[in-house]
């Protein structure tokens, strides 16, 4: 997709347009860096017990330095600017994270926010610069917004994908097949001659709940209907394919452009044909709406309730005594046995000092424990739910970046008291 150029204002400091040539590179590598922002930030997150807040504080840092780099640089530079795009996709994802997990506030909240917040970046810029063109990036204001721009759009596409799967209940799979359909609905209607800035940026959102869902896809286990990669060999896997796409960019030039001036592209341009397109868009957008509304109606659990917390049960909450002897009485022997002995497995190689191996060890432990979910669950809530807010300070102890031993002994033995 493409966009018409608009002189730059005079006056401003001139450079070379700072953002690539969109051609199929442009969006394979944008995709690549929308899926390792999710996969990433999760594994930082969660696998490396690091923490959702403190993942986020780490990545603005990165984030302002990062970008203070690619701003002082006078052109597009590949490695630069995509080292931009995989951190503002970490960034933007764990903001909408924080406000779903950490502050509680609902994703049909945070998606209404996100899409005012950039119609307000959106207008601003075109107020002031008088085009949202990515082809005449050629000032400092101009990428200032534009990087504002891509941060929202992150954090509006995980928002959006998020409550997607949250109103649909689909699985990672069948979860990327809607913005997949999207994006090429929106690059159909491109062709025709629709408004270009209009569907390059609806394409440029679209991409993070499609990037995630594959992610996801990918990361999660088979038991729950995916590749079983893990997110820490998706990232990597991910990480590697942008390199190379990088590498190659910055050898062969070939998403560079030349002029100093902004380069008019419009290749599909029919003016005549923008209003009944954006139409056929508009009907589109309910449609989606209306499929949405359709899947929310059918019972199915929702796809975020796996990787969010347990729900609660009503009820009084056990104590100690209360959940040993209804793990005891109300879970199969077979299973909690299976438990007790990954756990003194673990807690065996914690005292040894062997790190690696607890950490392997207890990545057994959280498999079991949610393969057995949907079979203990119904069989006590109450008790189900005290085991698995013991397991989870057992998983970051073991996967800390820096294990405290004791802080490990510690979860691990609460947990084998509560076992039995």
């Amino acid at each position: 997709m493409t966009q018409q150029a608009v002189p730059a204002r005079i006056g401003a400091r001139q450079m070379l347009n700072k953002v690539p040539e969109v051609t199929i590179w442009f969006w394979v590598i944008k995709i690549l860096c929308t899926t390792v922002g999710e996969s990433f930030a999760d594994w930082i997150n969660m696998t490396l017990g690091v923490g959702l807040v403190d993942t986020a504080i780490l990545f603005t840092v990165i984030f302002a330095a990062v970008l203070t780099v690619q701003m002082t640089l006078r052109q597009y530079v590949p490695i630069a600017y995509w080292l931009t795009v995989v951190v503002v996709s970490v960034t933007g994802t764990l903001y909408t994270d924080i406000l779903t997990d950490q502050l509680g506030v609902p994703l049909w909240i945070s998606t209404t926010v996100f899409s005012v917040l950039l119609a307000a970046v959106f207008g601003i810029w075109y107020a002031r610069e008088r085009t949202l063109s990515i082809h005449t990036i050629v000032t400092v204001p101009r990428e200032s917004f534009y990087w504002l721009a891509v941060l929202v759009t992150f954090a509006l596409g995980t928002a959006a994908g998020d409550w997607t799967l949250e109103l649909t209940g689909w699985g990672p799979g069948k979860s990327v097949l809607l913005p997949l359909a999207l994006i090429g609905i929106v690059t159909v209607v491109w062709r025709l001659g629709a408004n270009e800035v209009l569907t390059f940026w609806l394409a440029y959102i679209l991409t993070r709940p499609l990037g995630a869902n594959i992610g996801d896809w990918l990361a999660t286990p088979s038991s729950e209907k995916g590749l079983g990669l893990g997110t820490f060999v998706t990232s990597i896997i991910f990480l590697g394919a942008i390199l190379a796409t990088v590498i190659y960019l910055s050898i062969s030039r070939a998403d560079v452009i030349e002029s100093e001036e902004a380069r008019p592209t419009g290749r599909y341009a029919r003016p005549g044909r923008e209003r009944p397109l954006l139409g056929v868009l508009v009907a589109v957008a309910f449609s989606t709406i209306g499929l949405l509304a359709w899947a929310n109606q059918q019972p199915h659990a929702s796809a975020l309730e796996a990787e969010g917390p347990a729900p609660s049960c009503s009820g009084a909450t056990l104590n100690q005594q209360q959940a040993t002897q209804h793990v005891a009485s109300k879970f199969p022997a077979s299973s909690v046995d299976n438990y007790r002995t990954i756990a003194k497995d673990t807690l065996q190689l914690v005292n040894s000092g062997d790190q690696s191996g607890a950490a392997s060890r207890v990545t057994d432990l959280e498999t079991a424990w949610d393969d057995d979910q949907d079979s203990l669950q119904p069989k006590d809530c109450q008790a189900w739910t005290y085991v698995d807010k013991q397991i989870d300070p057992v998983l970051s102890a073991v996967r800390a970046a820096n294990p405290d031993k004791a802080e490990e002994q510690q979860a691990l033995n609460a947990l084998l008291t509560t076992l039995g």
